[in-house]
C-alpha cells in the first residue's frame, strides 16, 4: 500500500515542485512505497512564466532527475489534499503556517513545517541545496521506519 507526502508552498511553481520531483526520485531508488505530490497555497498570486521554474528544471538537469511531472501546472491546495496525505509539509512555516490558518483552519497544527526561503530571501542555489537536503533526510526517515515495521 502507498504512502504520500504532500509537498505545499505558495505557488507550486518552485520549492515544493523541487522537493516533489526529488522526493520520487529517491524513493524509487530506496523502493520506498511512498509518492510525493506538491501544491500551492496561494497559485496565481504572482505571474509565472512557464508551469515550472527555470530553476527547478535546471537543479533537475545537473541531478540528471527526470523531471517528469514538469509539464504539469502548478495546482492549488485543497482540503481533499491534505486529508489525503499521509505527511504534509510545508516549505516555509514564516510564510506558509498563516496562510494554512486562514484557508484551513487548524491544518496549521497538523504539518511539518522546513523553512526554505523563497527568492526573496535565498538564492536558488542555496535554497535547493537546502531542499535537496530536507528531502533527503525524509526519505533517510521514511526508510528506517519501513526497516522498523519488516
Amino acid at each position: 500500500m502507498s504512502k504520500s507526502v504532500l509537498f505545499l508552498c505558495t505557488g507550486n511553481y518552485y520549492r515544493s515542485r523541487f522537493a516533489e520531483i526529488l522526493f520520487n526520485h529517491l524513493a524509487r531508488k530506496e523502493k520506498l512505497p511512498w509518492r510525493a505530490h506538491s501544491r500551492g497555497l496561494q497559485v496565481g498570486m504572482h505571474e509565472l512564466v512557464g508551469s515550472i521554474s527555470p530553476y527547478t528544471i535546471a537543479r533537475m538537469k545537473r541531478l540528471r532527475i527526470d523531471c517528469e511531472t514538469a509539464s504539469r501546472e502548478p495546482s492549488q491546495c485543497t482540503k481533499a489534499d491534505l486529508e489525503s496525505a499521509d505527511i504534509v509539509i510545508a516549505v516555509k512555516e514564516a510564510e506558509h503556517r498563516r496562510m494554512l490558518a486562514e484557508k484551513f483552519a487548524g491544518w496549521e497544527k497538523r504539518v511539518r513545517f522546513w523553512n526554505v526561503h523563497d527568492l526573496d530571501g535565498a538564492t536558488p542555489d542555496v535554497a535547493l541545496a537546502e531542499l535537496e537536503t530536507l528531502v533527503g533526510d525524509l526519505v533517510e526517515e521514511l526508510s528506517k521506519s519501513a526497516a522498523k515495521v519488516k
